[in-house]
This record gives structure tokens, C-alpha cells and sequence, in this order.
């Protein structure tokens, strides 16, 4: 058995196949239960962002996990397999911990140690808890991603100025104009992402944040918490209108502004420019918008070429996180490799001391003249000799744990012994 990762990535994949891939997380619940219901798979996580769709399992056998997953994706995505199973990255045991361990760290993020994406491995997780998803295995994986990802933050500097995607994109639009002191600014998505818009955006000398989204009570929420006013998402129009700045992240599937919505704005803005930020997997704007006269349209893969600045600044940090990262997987390795070996040595113990115990009362009358001392020192004998036994079994059991050949010997024993 195996644990596996299976995805597609910002590094592997363009924005425009990404962003159909996708699975929204209202979906997510239905789209577990399908892939713990495959014939392969017995745990799962799925894992979607804006940076990457990608699904963590527990598999009877790598490759059988592996189209299991692959499968999933082209159903989920109604793309047939061929248009992006050459994007896929396939990793397994001791490499799919580790890179579990670097997307936890932020070391995989378009972003360079961005925080947001510790709270989006916990949020993978625990719908995956709460949907009866995960078990025995990916539980301790999953909560050994945290423990690297809180001491990465804490021991280094990774994390240090640039911590997000949203002050990614806040400071790409900054750098974009010159500044921000005194543009108006409409964040279009109050969820995780927009707040965290809202929040690099407050008290930096904005003249004025509106606030549009979907559900009314989360804009005004959101709006009154950072000092913005809340719009009706019916009346972006008009207020596209007015303002120097729009910043989009929602959890929308589809386009929520096309190319004709935005041309009868931008006529109306008398030669003002307008900057877009799209920040939303899929994406909320419609490409074609950034070939407007006077709008410029910036997206993931813009800010990913300018996140690359702060990447190349902070190598030193990447090293001493790998460093950390290296140092935990060892310790998870021989964890997970105690939890596997653990029962099966202790039910073939169990098996040998309950022969023994079987054995010494089937004779126990033929010991009937030995005084208890005497009778000690036989019942000592017989556990001395299952010990020295099974000593050597167990050793070998313990160093080949998590390989082929602890699988083998594993299998082995269950066999031999009706374990």
C-alpha cells in the first residue's frame, strides 16, 4: 500500500487548463466520497487553490491509485485524459510526504512562503475528517504537514514582508501605478481571499474600498470590519465606472465579467485607465478584457513572474527550509514506519505467547510435583525461547518497514503465520 499525490500545479500546468480543473468547494464533499469509493483507494484528501488541484490518497497499489485519481479528474473536469495527463504529477510514500511538507511550508506557492496556504491544507483536511474520508494514515500525514508548516514559520524567515497572495497582488497593482495613495479600489469577493485584499489595502492610503459580493451580509461584514462601504453585485457597472482599481477573487465556476460588460464601462470613463486584477481560479474576468483601450488585466501568471523577485531575494530561506523539511520527513518516515509495523509484530507476539500459554497448561499436569520456583523457571524458558525466535523476525521487520521488501516480508508473515 501506498500514500500517493496526484495533481496538477502552477509549475506543471497553464493558468487556462488549471482553472478548468478545478474543483469548487462546495463540490468537494461529493467529490470525496467518489474517490474513496474507487476500487484502489481507501483514504483521500483533495486539495484545490488557485495554485493547484491536487488529491492526496491512501492505495492499495501506486498505479492503481494513480488512474484512479487521473480518472476522477477527467470526470470531474469533462476533459478527456489525454489533454492534460502529460501535466500530471505523480508522487509516492517518502516523495508524496515531502512535497506535502513543501506545499505546507509555502515553498511551493507562486507566492514564496505565503501563509494562506497552511490554513488551506488544515480546511483540505478536515473536510476530508469531516466527510469520513481519512483514516489511520492520512490522518498523521496530514497533521505532520501542519507541525513542519508552524515550525517553518517560526524558525525561518521565509514568511518575512510578502506573505500572500493578496499582498502579493496588492503590491503588484502598487508597483503597476506608481501607488495607491488616493485611488479608489473595488474588491469584487468577501471571502478568505478578498478580505485578505481588503486587509493589504486598509491604511494604505486608498481614498475609498467597496466591497461587492455575492451574499450582501458578508460585503457589508467585511466592509464595516476595514472601513470600506458594501456595493450590490447588480451594480459593478456603474461603480466600475468610477473607480482606478478593481481587485477579483471570488469562488465563482464561470466568468462573472465579460468582455462586452466591461466595453460599455470603459467608454464611459472619459480616457481614465483602469487596472484589473484577477486573482480567481478560474478566472472571474474574461481574458479578452485586458485588450480594452485603457484597461490592463493582470492575472495569476502575472503575479507568479512577480513573486519571482522575492523567490530569487530569500534563497538563503529556501535552503534552511528544505533543511527543515529534510529533518521532519525523516521523523515522519519512522513514525508512519512504527504505526505500520507496530500491530502486525505485536499480533504475531501475540500469537507465539498465547501457543505458549496453550502448551504449559496442557502439560501442567505432568509439572504437578515441581514446586513454584521450579515451575517459574519452566514458564520463564519457554518466553525465553519465543523471544530469542522471534527477535531476528522482528528486527528485519523494523528495518524493512516502508519498502518493497517489507511489504513482501509483511505479507509474508500474515501468511505464514494466519495473522
Amino acid at each position: 500500500m501506498s500514500v500517493v499525490v496526484v495533481g496538477l500545479n502552477h509549475r506543471t500546468v497553464p493558468l487556462e487548463l488549471l482553472e478548468r480543473m478545478t474543483v469548487q468547494s462546495s463540490r468537494v464533499p461529493k467529490a470525496l466520497a467518489d474517490l474513496v469509493s474507487r476500487e484502489h483507494i481507501t483514504e483521500a484528501v483533495l486539495l484545490s487553490t488557485c495554485n493547484r488541484i491536487e488529491v492526496y490518497a491512501f492505495a492499495e497499489k501506486f498505479h492503481g491509485g494513480y488512474q484512479d485519481i487521473r480518472n476522477f479528474f477527467a470526470e470531474a473536469s469533462h476533459l478527456p485524459p489525454e489533454e492534460f495527463s502529460d501535466h500530471l504529477t505523480g508522487l509516492y510514500d517518502a516523495d508524496a510526504a515531502r512535497h506535502l511538507f513543501a506545499v505546507a511550508s509555502g515553498l511551493d506557492s507562486a507566492v514564496l512562503g505565503e501563509h494562506e496556504i497552511l490554513g488551506q491544507v488544515r480546511t483540505a483536511w478536515q473536510t476530508a475528517a469531516d466527510e469520513g474520508a481519512v483514516g489511520p494514515v492520512l490522518n498523521p500525514l496530514f497533521r505532520h504537514a501542519l507541525e513542519v508548516g508552524k515550525r517553518v514559520r517560526t524558525e525561518t524567515a521565509i514568511s518575512r514582508n510578502i506573505t500572500s497572495v493578496s499582498q502579493a497582488a496588492v503590491a503588484m497593482a502598487s508597483e503597476r501605478l506608481g501607488g495607491l495613495d488616493g485611488r479608489r479600489v473595488l474588491i469584487v469577493g468577501a471571502g478568505e481571499m478578498g478580505e485578505g485584499l481588503a486587509r493589504a489595502l486598509h491604511g494604505g492610503g486608498v481614498a475609498e474600498i467597496l466591497v461587492a459580493n455575492r451574499t450582501w451580509e458578508r460585503a457589508v461584514d467585511l466592509a464595516a470590519r476595514l472601513g470600506g462601504t458594501a456595493v450590490r453585485l447588480d451594480e459593478l457597472p456603474r461603480h466600475i465606472a468610477e473607480i482606478d482599481v478593481l481587485l477579483t477573487s471570488t469562488g465563482a465556476s464561470s466568468v462573472i465579467l465579460e468582455h462586452g460588460d466591461l466595453e460599455g464601462v470603459v467608454g464611459g470613463r472619459n480616457a481614465r485607465s483602469l487596472l484589473i486584477v484577477d486573482i480567481a481560479v478560474p478566472r472571474d474576468v474574461d481574458p479578452a478584457a485586458g485588450e480594452l483601450d485603457g484597461v490592463t488585466l493582470l492575472d495569476m501568471d502575472d503575479l507568479r513572474a512577480f513573486a519571482e523577485v522575492g523567490i530569487r531575494a530569500r534563497q538563503q530561506e529556501i535552503t534552511r527550509v528544505q533543511a527543515i523539511v529534510d529533518v521532519e520527513l525523516d521523523r515522519y518516515v519512522d513514525e508512519s514506519t512504527a504505526r505500520l509495523v507496530a500491530p502486525l509484530i505485536t499480533r504475531l507476539r501475540d500469537r507465539a505467547d498465547g501457543i505458549r500459554a496453550v502448551e504449559l497448561q496442557r502439560i501442567a499436569g505432568r509439572l504437578g510435583e515441581l514446586d513454584d520456583r521450579q515451575r517459574e523457571a519452566v514458564e520463564a524458558l519457554a518466553a525465553g525461547i519465543i523471544g530469542k525466535l522471534l527477535h531476528e523476525p522482528t528486527v528485519r521487520m523494523k528495518d524493512a518497514a516502508g519498502t518493497v521488501r517489507g511489504e513482501r516480508l509483511a505479507e509474508a508473515m500474515r501468511d505464514l503465520f494466519d495473522l
